[in-house]
């Protein structure tokens, strides 16, 4: 007796099914960059290797007229190039990367069938091209911020690329090459070839017109695009307008004592996005595709959900890797419950509570020694507010941080306010060290300088640290130990030294009884310490015995972080890059922000 078993085929069924569903529409952006990529490849191996493929068919290229084969290869050499260059566009779901991809995945089909007769190459193409016409409604993220860098690295990119690329393509036909011509004469070959001349390499019959198609296409992709970036309008970043801060100032009269980072949200190189209610805001800068954010959000706690939503909705809209850098604990936790992104721990920020400092004791003796020996040889200290420096004073201020900069940019993003003396931040500490010589130096007898903007009413958190060359060790200690015995008197009960990353690595790798794995690690912290601020960071603050408070990276996958600490440098000014002069003066002249206009004229105000 036989039966049949119900839904015996209910699996087979499921996966006829799926397979003619397709991908989830999740899945399309990342597989449609894999086969982009692919059909990439297959239009350069086309129009590089003619023979890389042979068919029946392929007696149809001796029969062409003309140039329709030599321009056939370098039609699908350039869709090829190009579609390389849309992979990563697809991938992060721009509009643009696909609506350039469906212009391109014909052509290059139609030129890879003419040249090479390949059906397979074709059909890959046309199957793509169905994908991403099905899905269109995946690829709608909006441009990111661009500049004149993207021509410069086009430039260098393509450029090496289409030279190496170029020798191979003189270098595939050695039937067809007339002599035996060296590394040398190749090369040469190229360099005319990209510029649309003939080179020194001779070739017999149709190869010649071939070399020079494919060269010269090669040479016009790369002027082209390069043209194209150089001069197309900029999209600027996100920047803070005089609208924004002010709402910011707002938020942060009556929040601002939540977090010490909080007044580094009035950088003017950040965008903002608020909640809808107006209560509560999260900044941040877009850097190498990265939307990177510091500290909490600004405001109420109960409206951090509706900012970082906003938050989240504007990384979605453009395809940015959203990323928080230096959060609280408890900013940690809110953003990992409403967003579903991971956290971890990046380091920890000493913080002084002024009642409990003092330079007695035996942990204070470095300190108390280093400060006594510089007061006795001459130096003394004022701390004051921006708003009590006078005109001239300030002026004179502001030049020697500026000269007294170890690096060319300016460095800081979480950390950082990036201006001195501005009307608008009056509330500022500035503690000076002072030196009465003979001879006094293009800044009187100024010597150091420490920066503190507020945090709420009862706080400050250290922005910068500037000394003369020359000046005796220990003035950023002189000045902070100033600062912590003047704060009494400015009202000031807690102030926030710098952030020590690893810090908990570093002091446990050092203990006795600390493992090899934690040993290595502090060992690989210490060697970093040769070119970043780590170890000495962390031993400075601890000379002032300060209490530490835990700050977080919080970030979406693991796969992030590497890509996240890049664009981090790059915005903290450890990594830069200068701008050729012939691309400088492509871009418009740059027009002074409202802020720099209000202050020029408060400025002149007071001078009158």
């Amino acid at each position: 007796m036989s039966g049949v078993v119900p839904g015996g085929n209910d699996g087979s069924d499921r996966g006829l099914r799926r397979f003619f569903r397709g991908p989830r529409p999740e899945a399309v952006p990342v597989l449609a960059a894999r086969i982009c990529a692919l059909v990439g490849l297959l239009n350069i191996a086309a129009g590089v290797f003619p023979r890389f493929r042979r068919s029946r068919l392929h007696t149809f290229a001796e029969v062409l007229p003309g140039a329709l084969g030599p321009f056939a290869a370098a039609l699908a050499l350039s869709c090829g190039v190009l579609l390389l260059l849309l992979a990563h566009g697809l991938r992060r779901n721009k509009r643009r990367a696909w609506r350039a991809a469906v212009v391109l995945l014909p052509a290059g089909a139609v030129a890879q069938f003419t040249y090479r007769h390949s059906f397979i190459g074709a059909a890959i193409s046309l199957a793509l091209l169905a994908l991403l016409l099905r899905h269109r409604s995946e690829f709608a993220a909006l441009p990111d911020p661009r500049s004149r860098w993207r021509a410069l690295a086009n430039f260098v990119l393509l450029g090496a690329g289409s030279i190496a690329l170029g020798l191979v393509i003189v270098s595939v036909h050695p039937d067809k090459v007339v002599g035996d011509p060296g590394i040398a004469d190749r090369l040469a070959h190229v360099l005319y070839g990209l510029f649309g001349f003939e080179g020194p390499v001779g070739y017999t019959g149709r190869t010649s017109w071939t070399v020079g198609f494919s060269l010269g296409a090669l040479g016009m992709l790369t002027a082209l695009t390069t043209i194209y970036l150089a001069f197309r309008p900029e999209h600027p970043a996100a920047r803070l307008t005089q609208d924004d801060e002010s709402r910011l100032r707002e938020l942060l009269v009556k929040h601002g004592g939540r977090d010490s980072l909080g007044h580094f949200a009035l950088r003017r190189d950040k965008g903002v996005v608020f909640s809808p209610s107006g209560k509560a805001a999260v900044t941040y800068r877009v850097v190498s595709g990265v939307m990177l954010a510091s500290g909490d959000p600004i405001g109420d706690v109960e409206a951090w959900p509706g900012a970082i939503e906003r938050f989240m909705d504007e990384a979605k809209a453009h395809s940015w890797t959203p990323a928080v850098m230096g959060c609280s604990e408890t900013g940690g936790e809110v953003w990992t419950r409403e967003t579903g992104l991971d956290a971890l721990e990046l380091g920890d920020e000493a913080v002084v509570d002024v009642a409990d400092f003092s330079l007695s004791g035996r942990a204070m003796r470095n300190v108390r020694q280093m400060v006594k020996r510089i007061e006795r040889n001459g130096y003394e200290t004022r701390v004051r507010r921006i708003r009590d420096l006078g005109e001239q004073e300030l002026e004179r201020i502001q030049r020697a941080a500026e000269d007294w900069r170890g690096t060319d940019t300016e460095r800081g993003f979480s950390m950082a306010l990036g201006r001195i003396g501005d009307p608008n931040d009056g509330d500022c500490l500035i503690a000076t060290a002072h030196k009465a010589d003979e001879r006094p130096g293009p800044y009187g007898d100024l010597k150091a300088v420490i920066h503190f903007v507020p945090w709420g009413k009862d706080g400050v958190s250290l922005e910068l640290m500037r000394r003369d060359r020359s000046a005796d060790p220990g003035m950023n200690e002189l000045l902070i130990v100033a600062a912590l015995q003047a704060a009494p008197k400015l009202g000031i009960e807690r102030i926030s030294l710098n952030f020590a990353m690893f810090r908990a690595a570093l002091a446990r790798g050092e203990k006795l009884g600390a493992g090899p794995v934690l040993r290595a690690w502090r060992g690989l912290l210490v060697f970093l310490s040769r070119w970043f601020q780590i170890e000495s960071l962390y031993k400075f603050n601890a000379k002032f015995r300060p209490r530490w408070e835990p700050r977080f990276v919080v970030y979406r996958a693991s796969r992030d972080l590497p890509r996240i600490g890049f664009a981090t440098m790059q915005a903290e000014g450890f990594v830069t890059f200068h701008m050729p002069r012939f691309l400088r003066r492509a871009t418009a002249q740059r027009r002074p922000c409202p802020h720099e206009s209000a202050q020029t004229a408060e400025r002149g105000v007071r001078a009158a």
